[in-house]
């Protein structure tokens, strides 16, 4: 049975250690970066342009169709009208009667020959009747059902510049695809890095509301002590009660605080928002800052920053459309190829088969006359493209604000920091001297809390200090387009 107890115990404490997440800095970043739904869609945009690209190329290439149709007509066409069919088909009889008559013209004068002659005219009838009927059958059409076929290639020879035009316009597409993930990636470092040391911030303003709350109520104990020997009042004993309950108030926002930020983290890194995390700076005592170099060439910053390339970019891609507009005015000129297959079939006559024929030729398109249309078309295009270049220009100066004011930002908190370690040193010293007074009964107990409070004040000061260089040097990579996935 005590085997038993011991193996449970032991297998609930492996339990609640593997359900601990410990952090890195690191691991938050890679967590982020894999989970962050805009970049799994700018991945897909990025695939997109890419796809996009390869089928402009397809463009240079010749293209191949097919096309196929079935008609039925409720009437064949027909070559001969009504009354030529009626000729043909009695074409006998008439010449009968043509003979007949001659006959009996011939029988005045040659009575002998007439019954020839008669004879000879019935003797016609059926034949040439049958010959007549042949010929109508001959020139039917039979164009009820009616099947067309044909199979096109055609190979574009000069289209305006348009087709290089579009393929440079889907590749600058595809690269600004790139640049824009670039451009979400960073921003997603920054917003994981900010909730990481904010974490940090609020794990440290926890221990230090912990032990000033702990030194509170070891001073509530003692203060009891004293007024029960008489050395102390009961309003020294009061005042000391309500720093207590100040300090347990601000110990719970700080708690409340923790665990909210740390919902934000787990958000931002995909994961269960009730996942218990634990990141590794929060047992750091004294967070370490290094000195940044604030030094940097706008030349290079422009290089990096993925908005100056994106907006390069576009104005590139809206140089490439004047040309796109430019060619829609322009002569095209295409080389075809065709095989018509048909049935009816009139290659030899009117047949019910399917014959076809091949054909070749150059397909040549100029516009005339449009009344200005293509003009004002590239004008319009042409103030796009520059409305690009100003925004680009725009945007590089803004960019350079925004680097001199990071670099600011970094020395104000360097030297914010250079004085909360001070203050920090002189707080020290103040409270251990106002808390040796106590002791020895020199200082009254306001004296102390008073220190005690400056003490917690100074301490909280530096945390935010060593956390605003924290951020400050994240701004400052951020603005010079440094900003990678790893921290080191």
């Amino acid at each position: 049975m005590r085997r038993l107890f011991i193996l449970a115990l032991l297998s609930c404490i492996v339990f609640s250690v593997k359900s601990q997440e410990f952090l890195s800095l690191d691991s938050c970043r890679a967590l982020a970066i894999a989970n962050n739904k805009d970049l799994m869609i700018s991945n897909e945009r990025i695939n997109s342009a890419h796809y996009e690209r390869k089928a402009a190329f397809t463009n240079y290439l010749p293209s191949l169709s097919a096309t196929g149709a079935y008609m039925r007509n409720q009437k064949e066409f027909s070559l001969l009208n009504n009354d030529q069919k009626g000729a043909l088909n009695h074409v006998g009889t008439t010449v009968n009667g043509s003979i007949q008559e001659f006959a009996q013209a011939i029988g005045t004068q040659f009575p002998d020959l007439q019954p020839l002659v008669s004879s000879l005219g019935n003797t016609v009838v059926d034949p040439l009747n049958g010959i007549g009927n042949s010929v109508v059958d001959a020139f039917r059409t039979d164009t009820r059902n009616v099947y067309a076929g044909a199979l096109t290639l055609t190979q574009p020879l000069y289209m305006g510049g348009k087709i290089r035009a579009y393929n440079k316009i889907t590749k600058y597409t595809e690269e600004l695809a790139h640049q824009q993930h670039q451009t979400g990636l960073q921003e997603v470092i920054l917003s994981t890095d900010q909730a990481y040391w904010q974490v940090v911030s609020l794990a440290n303003k926890k221990k230090l509301a912990e032990s000033y709350l702990k030194l509170l109520r070891k001073m509530d104990s003692d203060m009891e002590k004293m007024i029960n020997e008489g050395v102390a009042t009961k309003a020294d004993g009061l005042s000391v009660r309500v720093k207590v309950n100040e300090a347990e108030m601000t110990l719970t926002k700080v708690e409340d605080g923790l665990s909210l930020s740390k919902m934000l983290l787990c958000q931002l890194c995909g994961l269960d928002l009730t996942t218990p995390i634990t990141l590794l700076d929060e047992s750091i005592e004294d967070i370490p800052v290094m000195k940044n170099n604030t030094a940097f060439d706008m030349d290079a910053v422009y290089s990096t920053r993925p908005e100056i390339r994106s907006l390069e970019l576009g104005t590139q891609i809206y140089k490439q459309k004047v040309n796109v507009t430019r060619a829609e005015h322009l002569p095209t000129v295409a080389l075809m190829g065709n095989y018509i297959v048909s049935n009816p079939s009139v290659f030899n006559g009117f047949e019910n088969k399917f014959r076809g024929m091949w054909n070749v030729g150059v397909a040549v398109q100029i516009p005339i006359w449009n009344w200005g249309e293509g003009m004002y078309k590239v004008k319009a295009a042409k103030a796009e493209a520059r409305i690009a270049e100003y925004q680009l220009n725009d945007a590089k100066e803004k960019i350079e604000l925004q680097v001199n004011q990071s670099v600011f930002k970094v020395n104000e908190a360097t030297k914010k920091l250079n004085m909360a370690q001070k203050n920090m040193e002189k707080a020290n010293e103040n409270l251990r001297y106002a808390t040796l007074g106590f002791e020895e009964g020199v200082i009254p107990a306001l004296n102390l809390l008073e220190a005690q409070t400056a003490w917690v004040s100074a301490q909280s000061d530096k945390i935010d200090a060593q956390i605003d260089v924290k951020l400050t040097e994240i701004y400052l990579q951020k603005s010079l387009g440094t900003l990678k996935s790893s921290p080191n």
